[in-house]
């Protein structure tokens, strides 16, 4: 049986993505030993391959946590925009990205949440919660064969899609689900593709990426991660998998295979609350994955943080209308520095998704005659919008 060192905690954080991992540095960075921690997982946040593209913009990273070398795998200089007929479009701007070492990032997270005084336990898994007559949460851990049940006042759920925990519970019944729009995402580690390991490459076209997009992101020199997400309603006409092999086999014929990775993404943006009787969302569980990139890592950072700091105002109010107002909070402090942006990109998805292979090889064409230190980000953008008018229709919810 896992060793605790309490029966009751103040904050218990269940999952140790990096919304779970950061979520715990905050709270331990913001009241210290004024608060007990505890981050449960049920594996090593280090051990198993990370389902993940790993690429996050430097800038914005930066913010929430310093780039450690150890763990950054390449320095990105820009993108190739590749059209359906392999037309591609570089976007280059010096040292705009990292490729992450996920496993070797989780770890750094998790000693400093350590070091900072929160308790870990990896290797647990939570299989249920439920609340007390007292008003605190009952968590259920199981490690290898025993479970033990812990108290805690406040949870915050960074499980993933899904939210399986909060099934069930009449209280969360109305909370976001974690499961709202899911896509299946696969890639492979991939060896003998030529690429450029300060580039990473996003291609478009019906016939292998419909309603989404495949990547070439570098990885050490050697080995590339190359993956597809599509639109779930493609799953049938589309397998990932069998699609993936498709356009490794076609586009890379001498490439070599050494391992498949994927999982499931919620792309949506809901109005759905995200805190309820104490207990605060983050990362997957909110649904916090970007409707049209499917980026996930620095939006996880971000949902994190403000979980944490939820749960501080939560521990710190007098009264159960001062909490309330906490909770109801998180949701409006999300859309004010990410959500409202997800929802116009979720509304917007099926209208980018029905561009054609036509328009955004026009669109590619166009774009290759502007010379290359005059592509912006937006004017690549504007270029694919105004390549056939009946685009900046399907889009406009982009803008209203």
């Amino acid at each position: 049986m896992a060793s605790y060192l309490k029966e009751k905690y103040d904050v218990i954080v269940c999952g140790a993505g990096p919304a779970g991992l950061y979520a715990a540095n905050t709270l331990q960075k913001r009241a210290g030993k004024r608060i007990s921690v505890l981050l449960l997982d049920r594996k090593s946040p280090w051990k198993e391959p990370v389902s993940c593209a790993e690429a996050v913009s430097r800038k914005i990273f930066s913010r929430y946590w310093k780039p450690n070398e150890d763990w950054v795998r390449e320095h990105l200089d820009g993108v190739y925009f590749t059209s359906p007929d392999m037309t591609r479009v570089e976007f280059r701007q010096p040292d705009c990205g990292l490729i992450l070492d996920r496993a070797a990032f989780h770890r750094e997270m998790a000693e400093k949440a350590q070091e900072l005084g929160a308790e870990c336990h990896f290797e647990n898994v939570v299989e249920k919660i439920s609340r007390s007559e007292d008003g605190l949460w009952n968590v259920v851990v199981r490690h290898k064969d025993s479970s033990v049940t812990l108290q805690t006042r406040t949870v915050i759920d960074a499980t993933g899609p899904g939210a399986k925990i909060t099934r069930g519970i009449s209280e969360l019944a109305e909370l976001e689900t974690g499961d709202f729009d899911v896509e299946p995402a696969v890639f492979a580690l991939v060896e003998g593709i030529p690429h450029d390991v300060q580039h990473i490459e996003l291609l478009f076209g019906h016939r292998f990426f419909p309603g989404g997009y495949g990547w070439v992101f570098p990885r050490d020199g050697k080995v590339a991660n190359v993956g597809l997400v599509n639109g779930r309603e493609f799953v049938k006409s589309h397998p990932p998998k069998a699609t993936l092999d498709a356009f490794i086999l076609e586009a890379y014929p001498d490439a070599k295979i050494l391992s498949y990775h994927g999982g499931a993404i919620p792309c949506g943006q809901s109005l759905r609350p995200v805190a309820a009787c104490g207990l605060f969302k983050a990362g997957d569980s909110a649904s916090t994955v970007n409707p049209i990139s499917r980026s996930g890592i620095v939006e996880a950072l971000k949902s994190g943080k403000i979980a944490a700091e939820c749960a501080l105002e939560w521990l710190a109010a007098d009264t159960d209308e001062q909490r309330r107002h906490v909770e109801k909070s998180a949701l409006a402090r999300w859309m004010k520095i990410q959500g409202k942006s997800h929802l116009n990109f979720h509304r917007g998805k099926a209208g980018f998704g029905r561009i054609s292979d036509k328009q955004l090889n026009r669109a590619a064409h166009r774009l290759a005659s502007i010379p290359a230190e005059k592509r912006t980000l937006f004017r690549i953008f504007w270029t694919v919008l105004s390549s056939s008018p009946t685009i900046l229709w399907k889009l406009r919810s982009f803008f209203f």
